[in-house]
């Protein structure tokens, strides 16, 4: 993707030093139309200091974004780095806000968010031109609220988006708004513009045989202590074909479980295994709750799948923003394949990150990429 590229200026750094990387953002920028720069970035980098030099090098625009567990640029995957995204002013109107508090966030929160982003955008304009978009604090254990929340008042707006991550460690994920970063935060942007685009959601797992009952669990916390009532983590081992000690999360990406709704299948990824035998998810688990497990098929074909029909349908990308499940990263990893997995996401113009999760019209899903395809304008 070159960065000439009309509508839309994708921009990166792999430096170390915060003032560096925002000086390389801005002079990237330089004489472009830009009014909002969307950017992805690496955990590892000292946060305050990078807010600080972001918001030094380009005041002039709305800066949002969050950290990742990993980044997606117009080279393909990366790590260690910031991607970023400008957006032009011609053709793209957005606004964002915070999200607080985020267990007390209810229906009439929700109302009142949209209504006044709504009313910064184009009131009488929204109906099929606009789209939202949520980053959402990936440890925060309150994806399922928040989304559920959103969707009831987004009606007919499609809505994508990825929880936070920070580079596997489990520790700390951030969001950024306003200037500095935030935790136990979410951060709901819309979009309205004239070109086409269209919002979507792809998997590449298959189910096999194996049920597993969530028999007994404590959901605040995502955390399953038995599966048919023997501690979770043997039985998961037993019901996959590896030894307990075996498993971490090439395992965990190889050998997910799923929940059933209807004929769709949602996995349910694991975040960690404890040392009580127990599991911790990174979506919402319950007692009563059937497991299935999942065999991932092939990644790049779905994908390919996934893109040709909506090219098809909307043109030639000009850009997707992509919402990448982590562990979808560790299995192209693990089978050699995140070069060609880099190459197709060059060649397809994607920019994102690596999740903790993604989010898909009101559902908090995992193992999945889900994200936007623009098409160009008709002016081109």
């Amino acid at each position: 993707m070159s960065n000439t590229s009309l509508a839309i200026y994708p921009a990166w750094s792999d430096a170390i030093d915060p003032i560096e990387v925002a000086q390389s953002l801005a002079d990237q920028f330089a004489g472009k139309p830009v009014h909002t720069v969307l950017f992805f970035c690496s955990a590892e980098y000292a946060l305050a200091p990078l807010a600080d030099a972001l918001n030094r090098y380009l005041p002039a625009v709305q800066l949002i974004g969050c950290t990742t567990a990993g980044e997606i640029n117009a080279q393909g995957y990366a790590r260690g780095s910031v991607s970023a995204i400008g957006f032009d002013a011609s053709y793209f109107t957005i606004a964002a806000s915070l999200i607080e508090q985020l267990p007390e966030f209810g229906f009439t929160e929700a109302q009142r968010t949209l209504d006044e982003l709504l009313a910064r955008i184009h009131p009488g304009a929204v109906s099929g031109r606009s789209f939202a978009m949520t980053l959402l604090d990936g440890l925060s254990s309150q994806e399922e609220r928040v989304l559920g929340a959103l969707d009831a008042v987004l009606g007919s707006i499609p809505h994508f988006g990825g929880s936070a991550g920070d580079d596997i460690h489990l520790a700390r994920t951030h969001v950024f708004i306003n200037g500095q970063f935030h935790t136990q935060a979410a951060i709901l942007i819309v979009f309205h513009t004239d070109l086409p685009f269209e919002v979507f959601t792809t998997h590449h797992m298959s189910p096999l045989g194996d049920k597993l009952v969530v028999t007994e669990s404590d959901p605040t916390t995502r955390t399953i202590f038995e599966l048919n009532a023997e501690p979770a983590a043997q039985a998961y081992a037993h019901a996959v074909g590896v030894a307990r000690e075996q498993l971490d999360p090439t395992v965990f990406a190889l050998h997910p479980l799923a929940v059933r709704t209807g004929d769709d299948y949602y996995v349910r990824s694991i975040q960690r295994v404890n040392a009580d035998d127990s599991i911790t998810f990174y979506c919402a688990v319950g007692n009563g709750m059937v497991l299935t497990t999942m065999a991932p098929q092939p990644i790049l074909p779905d994908l390919e799948r996934c893109f040709a029909a909506i090219e098809a349908r909307i043109g030639k990308p000009l850009m997707t923003l992509g919402c990448d499940c982590f562990l979808r990263r560790t299995e192209l990893e693990y089978r050699a394949q995140d070069a060609a997995a880099s190459h197709f996401l060059r060649q397809h113009s994607v920019l994102g990150f690596n999740t903790y999760g993604e989010h898909y019209d009101g559902v908090h899903i995992n193992q999945t990429f889900t994200g936007v395809m623009l098409g160009y304008p008709d002016d081109r």
